[in-house]
């Protein structure tokens, strides 16, 4: 079973269903969910997820869909190591980063982004949602 990990941005595009993201991070989902694949997702994904949507919806509504969302998805571990690796990695962006360092951590098979700018040498592959769903769709 392969592993995703998957950032900030792919849990907004699924929540809030934004074009044209959704439609690939939702055929992964629905892999999730019939355990053809596992997801990953670091602490600060919910966290800064919640932050963003909150402006946009209702709190509560907001909730038990990351609720739901925690039920599929594992919950890396974010600890003080990880933060350390991240702020040595030379990442542009701090978030992609801890993100990065968290799936390493819990060895992902893949990281899931929708925007791979920042991935410049990596250990695992860095993908997009339609890249991934291409990728197995060839197989």
């Amino acid at each position: 079973m392969k592993t995703l990990f998957i950032d900030t941005n792919i849990i907004i595009d699924l929540i809030a269903q934004r074009e044209p993201y959704y439609q690939p991070i939702a055929k992964i989902a629905t892999l999730a969910e019939s355990k053809k694949l596992k997801i990953i997702a670091t602490p600060l994904s919910f966290i800064n997820t919640f932050y963003v949507l909150s402006k946009h919806m209702d709190k509560k509504k907001l909730s038990r869909i990351l609720t739901k969302l925690r039920i599929l998805c594992d919950v890396a571990p974010t600890n003080a190591n990880t933060v350390d690796k991240a702020l040595a990695s030379g990442f542009n962006d701090f978030e992609d980063a801890v993100h990065y360092h968290s799936a390493l951590t819990v060895k992902s098979d893949i990281f899931i982004t929708r925007n791979k700018k920042d991935f410049k040498k990596t250990e695992i592959p860095v993908m997009t949602a339609a890249e991934f769903l291409t990728s197995i769709n060839k197989k």
